[in-house]
C-alpha cells in the first residue's frame, strides 16, 4: 500500500526509530514500555564502545568516559522509513554546547554523515548551542547537511523577573547566525511557514496558533532589537519563532516532536489535530512546566491531555524543561503512559498498514 500525502504533504511512515541525544536526565534502570531500550543495553548488545576487560577479574568494564551525558537541553536524533523507500536521518535540535552533542554523538555511534537535515525547533541557545559543533564534526562527509530553521533569528535573547520586569538578570549565549552556519559546512534553508521534509515523513510547522486561554507564553521572556543605530530590550514572550515536528506512523497516529513547548503543549496539540485529523500516538520534549509560574498551569494541562483530548495520547514523554512535579502529576493520570524518557534512550515504532482505517479522527471537548 502506497502511504498517501496529507494535504499538507505529510506521509505516514512504516517505522521510526528515535534516539534522544541530549537530555537533562539520563535515565539507566526505570522500567520502560516495549520499544523503548536504554542506552546500556545498547552498548552491551553491539559492544559500541568496545568494552575493557578487567586486568584483574577479567570481567567487561564499563568505560563511563564512553557513554552519554546529561545536558539542560534537547537534541533527537529521527530517523523515518517509508516502505520501499530509503531511510532519512533528521536531527531535530543540538543541545546547549559544544561538548554534550559530540561526546553523545559518537558514544551512540551515530552516523553523522548520514544525517541530511537539522531542525532547530526555536532561537534558544539551548537548542542551538551544539550546531556548529555537529556541522563540524560531519563537515568532511563530503554530503550537503541542511539547516532548517525559523528566519526571524533575534540579536540576543533576555529574561527579566516578575518583580522587575524592566531589569535583565541574564541573557542566553547568541545562537549561531546564518553565516557561521554556512562557514561550519551548513546549508540555511528558512522557513516561516509550515512544510514536509525527509521525504515527506516529516512535517515542521510554521507558527504555532495561540488558542489555549491557560497557555500566555513565558513571562519575562526579552528580545534585544534595533533600529535606527539604537537598540532596546522588548518584551518576547510569545517565543513566536518556536516550531513543532510531527512524524505520522500508519496504524499509529501522529507523534510529536515539541522541544520547548513555549506555546503551550495543548495549543502545539490542538494545532497538529486540526491540521492532520489523526489520533495522537505520542508526546515528546520540554513542556515547560518546570518554572514554579508554570505551576497553575500542570493542572489543566493534564487535564486537556488526559480527558479533553480523545482519545488521550498513548504516549508523552515529559522531557527537558517538563519539570519533576508535572511528571509525578501525569503518571497519576497516565499511569504507563508517562514515560520517564532521558538520554541515550532509543525508540522504535512499527507502523501497520492493516490497522491504519481503523484509527478515527481525535476530537477535543
Amino acid at each position: 500500500m502506497t502511504p498517501v500525502p496529507s494535504s499538507f504533504g505529510l506521509r505516514s511512515v512504516d517505522r521510526l526509530v528515535i534516539t534522544f541525544l541530549i537530555d537533562n536526565s539520563l535515565e539507566w534502570f526505570t522500567k520502560l514500555p516495549a520499544g523503548f531500550t536504554h542506552e546500556l543495553p545498547q552498548h552491551l548488545q553491539h559492544q559500541n564502545p568496545p568494552l575493557k576487560t578487567h586486568p584483574v577479574t577479567g570481567v567487561p568494564v564499563l568505560d563511563l568516559n564512553e557513554f552519554c551525558c546529561g545536558a539542560h537541553g534537547f537534541s533527537a536524533l529521527i530517523e523515518t522509513q517509508i516502505s520501499g523507500e530509503d531511510a532519512h536521518l533528521t536531527l531535530f535540535d543540538t543541545g546547549p554546547d559544544s561538548l554534550s552533542l559530540v561526546r553523545n554523538v559518537k558514544a551512540m555511534q551515530i552516523p553523522v554523515g548520514k544525517v541530511t537535515r537539522v531542525i532547530t525547533s526555536h532561537w534558544h541557545a539551548d537548542h542551538t548551542g551544539g550546531l556548529l559543533s555537529f556541522l563540524k564534526l560531519r563537515a568532511h562527509n563530503g554530503s550537503e547537511c541542511i539547516v532548517d530553521c525559523h528566519p526571524d533569528r533575534p540579536i540576543s535573547r533576555g529574561m527579566a523577573r516578575g518583580a522587575q520586569p524592566n531589569i535583565i538578570f541574564a541573557s542566553l549565549p547568541d545562537d549561531p547566525t546564518f553565516q557561521e552556519i554556512e562557514a561550519a559546512g551548513g546549508v540555511v534553508e528558512t522557513h516561516a511557514e509550515g512544510h514536509a521534509v525527509a521525504g515527506g515523513a516529516v512535517w515542521v510547522s510554521g507558527e504555532i496558533p495561540r488558542i489555549t486561554s491557560f497557555e500566555g507564553g513565558i513571562p519575562g521572556a526579552k528580545r534585544w532589537v534595533e533600529e535606527g543605530g539604537r537598540g532596546q530590550w522588548i518584551s518576547d514572550e510569545l517565543i513566536l519563532d518556536e516550531r513543532y515536528a510531527v512524524i505520522d506512523v500508519a496504524g499509529k497516529g501522529l507523534v510529536i516532536f515539541s522541544a520547548c513547548s513555549h506555546a503551550g503543549i495543548c495549543n502545539v496539540v490542538r494545532d497538529a489535530v486540526n491540521r492532520f485529523s489523526r489520533p495522537i500516538h505520542m508526546i515528546i520534549g520540554g513542556l515547560h512546566l518546570a518554572p514554579p509560574d508554570s505551576a497553575v498551569r500542570i493542572e489543566p494541562t493534564i487535564d486537556f491531555l488526559s480527558r479533553q483530548l480523545i482519545p488521550a495520547p498513548n504516549f508523552v514523554l515529559p522531557m527537558h524543561c517538563s519539570g519533576f512535579y508535572f511528571k509525578v502529576e501525569l503518571e497519576k493520570a497516565l499511569g504507563d503512559g508517562c514515560v520517564p524518557a532521558g538520554t541515550g534512550i532509543k525508540v522504535e515504532i512499527l507502523g501497520d498498514r492493516e490497522l491504519d482505517s481503523r484509527l478515527f479522527s481525535p476530537t477535543i471537548v
